[in-house]
């Protein structure tokens, strides 16, 4: 398949678009579906709330369960449209590959009879549709994207064989950055499971030379360097710089207060997932953290990656206080118990997880390059400035 720049063009009242297209109201070719969910426990969903959908990434960082849900829901199918529609900024949208349920915070989009859902996935990505739901949006402090308003929005549209090509173009590389991500996440598995065998099975007695010590052995904190900032603060400081919170990516800034390899342990709010491991993030590059999250490198013969991976392991449950508020306090966690191996085999298993983290870091540049390849493509293919033939 190739691309190749329009020739033939004309103007209509939203701009110059390719002679074969039309301009339409977004409501003559994609609809809400508002099914109703209430919180039962005779099933159990998958669940995804706006905290589940990375920003600006198309993809998520976790699901939830509906037995978690206390409140009213909206039901989502297989390959429906999720675009949350608090602060559309933020871009959290999501094509789902199974069913479930979501926040009312969140459209549920499909489109109408004689138009590709694929193609208005793409459509509701697109910068221009974002700055659309956010030029609509009503609330000051909590924003929300107005679909009485963006529903009589005139948008460019192809026709159904154009529309299925422009999806294809766009979802090969959206399939290759899904493709990374798996193998990032086995690769960090495959380094779990390497570490289990080195330092967990071990039996009851620890081998020569080696010792039972603490974590805060093992770890320099940078926490007295984080600065949190709110979301009104961060509203004025928009820029490229990932701003981290205790799970996840929350916004991007136009500044950075760290450069370099780091761990990032959830410090409150959420500090453990179901099975009372921590949570944890391995990050790279120049990046903005809030106070939410201890900022970790390792030391003394431990690498970071060490870290990461033993993080990964930890029951943290027993170092968590607050019942409100979970809080993981640092005297808590340098208290954690740690296996101190001797110095041959520390730096032996340093250098497989050099290699392994090597990979992923190699990956996740792909994926940045593939995603800014996308981006780049979107509005020229949306807008037909560039035509799939």
């Amino acid at each position: 398949m190739k691309t190749e720049i329009a020739t033939k063009y004309k103007e209509t009242e939203i701009g110059t678009i390719p002679e074969e297209w039309i301009s339409l109201e977004l409501y003559k070719f994609a609809e809400l579906v508002k099914d109703a969910y209430l919180p039962s426990a005779d099933e159990e969903l998958s669940y995804i709330g706006l905290e589940h959908i990375n920003q600006q990434a198309l993809s998520l960082n976790s699901v939830g369960k509906s037995s978690d849900v206390t409140s009213n829901k909206f039901r989502f199918k297989d390959g429906d449209i999720l675009f949350g529609k608090l602060r559309p900024y933020f871009r959290k949208v999501y094509r789902p590959k199974f069913s479930g349920i979501c926040s009312t915070d969140i459209w549920v989009a499909r489109s109408k009879t004689g138009f590709d859902q694929d193609w208005l996935f793409w459509l509701f990505a697109s910068e221009d549709f974002i700055k659309s739901a956010s030029g609509g949006s009503s609330g000051t402090r909590m924003p929300r994207a107005d679909w009485d308003h963006l529903k009589d929005t005139a948008w460019p549209v192809p026709k159904l064989s154009e529309q299925k090509q422009i999806a294809e173009v766009l979802s090969s590389l959206d399939d290759k950055i899904e493709l990374n991500r798996k193998i990032n996440k086995n690769l960090e598995i495959l380094a779990n499971s390497l570490f289990k065998k080195w330092f967990i099975d071990i039996g009851d007695e620890l081998p020569k030379g080696w010792r039972m010590g603490t974590f805060g052995e093992a770890i320099i904190n940078f926490d007295s360097k984080r600065i949190p900032l709110s979301s009104r603060e961060r509203e004025k400081k928009q820029g490229c710089y990932p701003y981290y919170g205790a799970t996840s990516i929350m916004d991007y800034v136009d500044d950075f207060i760290f450069d370099g390899t780091y761990v990032l342990l959830g410090e409150d709010g959420s500090v453990a997932k179901e099975d009372g491991t921590p949570f944890v993030q391995y990050v790279q590059g120049k990046i903005w953290v809030n106070n939410h999250a201890h900022v970790l490198q390792g030391k003394n013969g431990f690498s970071t990656e060490y870290i990461k991976v033993f993080l990964d392991q930890v029951d943290i449950m027993p170092f968590v206080t607050g019942a409100v508020q979970p809080k993981i306090n640092q005297a808590n966690m340098n208290s954690i118990p740690m296996i101190i191996p001797d110095k041959k085999t520390l730096d032996k298993f340093n250098e497989i997880l050099t290699a392994f983290f090597g990979m992923i870091l190699e990956n996740e540049s792909q994926t940045k390059n593939l995603e800014q390849v996308r981006d780049s493509l979107l509005p020229r293919l949306m807008s037909g400035k560039i035509r799939v033939n």
